[in-house]
């Protein structure tokens, strides 16, 4: 008697990749957005040298003259685009190209990523420590943007850092389809400003600085 299961031993036929896009308050930029989870986290490739050294996928992107930045995170690709390009002449190729890389299972982003970025932003200050009633105040703030703000900014497209706390001044680190974003100002001051003002009454403005 053949005790093979034939449901376990036959291959998974993985579902066709989709691929539609949402606009973005950035005019510029475009969301990607797929049914295959493609990187967890953020990953910001604001230049091609970047994209060379850790993305696959931004590298194949930036071989087209029309793409400026790319903008991976979870299941979507933010793609800002080069002004004189319109939409209606490029986004059916970058949909295509996105999903074609995507099907053949191409790397979206190289392992150690993460962790590079970290070095990197050490080595250029923006590991700041904090001690004291500094580092509750860091932690309320820090914990107020990844509940409140990221999840709205991300559904834009884009993603807000926290980079650093001095004597009631917050700045944070815009990427994707806010970086650049002319709305994005008015975001910053009249949302997560007023937000954390109410909620922190330490903080005295929000500054940012594109990722």
């Amino acid at each position: 008697m053949n005790s093979t299961n034939p449901t376990t031993d036959q291959p998974k036929v993985q579902s066709p990749v989709l691929i539609y896009t949402e606009q973005t308050p950035n005019p510029e930029s475009l969301k990607f957005v797929t049914n295959r989870m493609l990187y967890k986290g953020t990953a910001d490739f604001r230049t091609e040298e970047l994209a060379k050294q850790w993305s696959p996928l931004a590298e194949m992107l930036y071989t087209r003259a029309y793409v400026k930045s790319v903008y991976v995170c979870n299941n979507f690709v933010t793609i800002t685009k080069e002004l004189n390009y319109p939409w209606e002449e490029i986004m059916l190729k970058l949909k295509e190209d996105i999903k074609e890389y995507v099907s053949e299972g191409g790397v979206i982003v190289s392992d150690g990523f993460t962790e590079a970025m970290e070095k990197f932003e050490e080595e250029q200050g923006a590991g700041y420590q904090y001690s004291g009633d500094e580092a509750e105040i860091v932690k309320k703030i820090k914990e107020l943007i990844e509940t409140y703000v990221k999840p709205a900014v991300e559904m834009d497209g884009g993603n807000i850092e926290f980079k650093s706390w001095d004597e009631g001044t917050v700045t944070v680190t815009m990427q994707g389809a806010c970086s650049g974003c002319p709305s994005s100002t008015v975001t910053l001051q009249a949302g997560i400003e007023g937000m954390l003002k109410r909620m922190v009454p330490e903080v005295k403005e929000v500054v940012s600085e594109m990722g």
